[in-house]
């Protein structure tokens, strides 16, 4: 049967059931990890008079308010479960409910009487859901390999999602890697009925116009800041199992398990990644964290073999090429997590977006500087202060750092600003693509796709809030979530939950000043406030350092596993035909020689293998065949554009 096909394809999100719910018209499948209702919450699950049925991956953390609600209006329920709140509040307020839900979704629920389904995904794009039109049918699922079950369906590499991921890090959605199979978005929902397809935002991250922010006291937002972020944190501790949460030994994770410690029944489960070099090692500070909380503390060790090893596993979850190797050391973590006997984490993820803890937010603000006096000498100098573990940078001239960082080459009013240098150095990698490829790419220009996606109020914000939205609406879901988020840890069956992204906490930090989150060139400066009686100085008062893994370097030397040289040999790129096979092979060659440390040659050495990886795993042969016949033509390609259709068939679930 081909729910139950699909739904086997994505067990590993569901291990604790299955269930199956079909009618005319729709069918719907279910794979479960038995967070809250351990007993009562299967799903497919109807109403009491079979009107709605509903599949649901995820949680809604403030269901015990909306049930009370819900009672007191004269509801009565059969289960202990989100998943019946959501429906009864679905059946109370229709498409109105999802203004009410507090929490990390993607359902689907099915209205017998009206003929209509309606698909929705939470704001901030923590759960995924992904669909694809066939046959005149609607087909949908929380992962692709769902899709690639249905007959006729094929896995095809959609090049100008390659071109995305090579410039921007992710695909700019609704498209994917697959050509043909898209994503629903953050913050959006669809209804499909008599055979008309809509889709439309719920939900927008936005940000007051530049000047408009009205005088705060900081002490007073820093209280009003605590009292969100202890309440974002008690939802998610909600569950009845045990909750965890990882500790990096920076300040986000670490504020969030001091928030959680003393709401742990019986102590708190952390959990971390340790390094083998002391350039990606954060274990002294991981355990200065757990020794000032008191709580039950794990790490797994990760070394370039271990990276190496899993990779292809990391391409199988992630359904997407990427240029970074971190998704790796994250996959392991959420294995130990699982044999820790555990099933939900708490993370720090969101912080860095939402309080501007990146290093591009201060780079940004270097860069507008050096640019208003594009002579000078000693500003320069202030990019060496950005970025104390890059040692290369100390001993360099104020012209090298002002050329190797783009200062004063950028106009201020490009909607891109803040993250030209990035997409600049991302797309120098490039420079291995493919004749063909080139051929069927065109002029086509990744980025500026990107700046005309933005809303019309983008050119008032604020230049930080812009950056901001950069990366919170793009990289955020379509990569950090993603790649090292969600799929990452639903690849061992955990759910990992992100109190920063309550949108009660971004919301009430896009009104913040720019001043409170970037002060001067010190990062988060609010969250920091906020977390010094919490933390040790060591956490609270620490730099911002990214997390990072070691990428080419990972697949050389006594690291090296049979697949990639495989891959990478001059016959299987040419096969491919996406890349130029003599470049790909010098790049090998000079990746195995020494270790690389320029960005450009570790991002393609990556992003290259990650692809080839993808290509084996997903590609069938027909598709491959059809994409070299037409690069042998010199025909470039016409990409997919979104189709809207009616629904048949799907499954969204865990």
């Amino acid at each position: 049967m081909l729910l139950s096909s699909m739904a086997h394809a994505i067990a590993h999100r569901g291990p604790d059931g299955q269930g199956v719910f079909s009618a005319p018209g729709v069918g719907l499948a279910h794979v479960r990890l038995s967070i809250v209702g351990l007993a009562d919450g299967r799903q497919p699950m109807s109403d009491s008079d079979g009107r709605y049925t509903i599949v649901f991956n995820g949680e809604i953390f403030n269901y015990v308010e909306l049930r009370d609600e819900l009672k007191a209006r004269g509801a009565i329920f059969r289960t202990g479960s989100d998943t019946e709140v959501l429906l009864q509040l679905y059946a109370t307020y229709g498409e109105a409910c999802l203004s009410r839900l507090n929490g990390d979704f993607a359902f689907a629920i099915w209205d017998a009487c009206e003929r209509r389904l309606t698909l929705a995904r939470d704001r901030m794009g923590v759960r995924p859901l992904f669909y694809a039109v066939h046959k005149g049918a609607l087909y949908f699922a929380s992962e692709v390999k769902a899709l690639l079950r249905v007959p006729g369906i094929e896995a095809e590499l959609d090049p100008v999602a390659l071109d995305q991921i090579f410039t921007l890090w992710a695909p700019i959605p609704p498209r994917t890697a697959f050509k043909n199979i898209f994503e629903l978005e953050p913050g959006h929902l669809m209804t499909v009925r008599n055979g008309r397809t809509e889709i439309r935002p719920y939900w927008s991250l936005d940000f007051p116009d530049a000047g408009d922010h009205a005088e705060a006291d900081q002490a007073t937002k820093e209280e009003e800041l605590r009292a969100l972020l202890a309440d974002a944190t008690r939802l998610r501790m909600r569950a009845d199992v045990p909750v965890g949460a990882y500790l990096s030994g920076g300040l986000d994770s670490s504020l969030i398990a001091a928030l959680a410690a003393p709401m742990a029944p019986n102590g708190l489960n952390t959990f971390s990644v340790t390094f083998d070099d002391a350039e990606h090692d954060e274990s002294a500070f991981q355990m200065a964290v757990a020794q000032a909380l008191g709580t039950h503390h794990r790490a797994v060790a990760c070394g370039p073999g271990d990276i190496a090893g899993n990779f292809p596993d990391v391409i199988r979850f992630t359904e997407r090429p990427v240029l970074r190797t971190a998704p790796a050391p994250l996959y392991r973590l959420s294995g130990l997590v699982r044999e820790a006997g555990m099933k939900v984490v708490l993370t720090g993820e969101g912080a860095d977006e939402v309080f501007a803890g990146y290093d591009i937010f201060r780079e940004a603000r270097v860069r507008r500087f050096c640019g208003r006096q594009p002579g000078s000498k000693i500003r320069p100098h202030l990019f060496r202060k950005l970025y104390p573990y890059l040692p290369g940078l100390k001993q360099q001239s104020a012209d090298y750092l002002a050329a190797f960082f783009g200062a004063g080459n950028d106009a201020a009013d490009d909607p891109l600003f803040s993250h030209r240098p990035r997409f600049r150095s991302t797309a120098a990698a490039k420079i291995f693509y493919s004749d063909d490829l080139r051929s069927t790419l065109g002029t086509y220009d990744a980025a500026a796709e990107l700046a005309s996606r933005l809303p019309e109020d983008f050119g008032r914000w604020h230049p930080l809030h812009q950056a901001q939205y950069l990366e919170t609406r793009f990289l955020l879901p379509g990569y950090i979530l993603s790649s090292q988020g969600d799929r990452m840890a639903m690849a061992h069956g955990i759910e990992g939950r992100f109190p920063f992204l309550d949108h009660r906490l971004v919301e009430f930090a896009s009104r913040l000043p720019p001043g409170m989150k970037l002060k001067g060139l010190e990062e988060k400066h609010i969250l920091r406030r906020v977390a010094k009686d919490l933390l040790p100085d060591l956490i609270s008062k620490r730099p911002k350092q990214p997390y990072r893994a070691p990428d080419s370097r990972s697949f050389a030397g006594g690291s090296e596993q049979a697949y990639v040289g495989e891959l990478l040999s001059e016959q299987a790129i040419a096969g491919s035909g996406l890349f130029n096979a003599r470049a790909v092979s010098k790049l090998h060659q000079k990746c195995r020689a020494q270790p690389v440390s320029g960005f450009r040659d570790n991002a393609a050495f990556v992003g290259i293998l990650s692809t080839q990886l993808w290509l084996r795993r997903f590609e069938t042969r027909q598709a491959a065949g059809v994409r070299n016949a037409a690069a042998a033509a010199g025909t470039p390609r016409v990409m997919a554009k979104n189709r809207q259709t009616s629904l048949a068939i799907g499954t969204p679930a865990e």
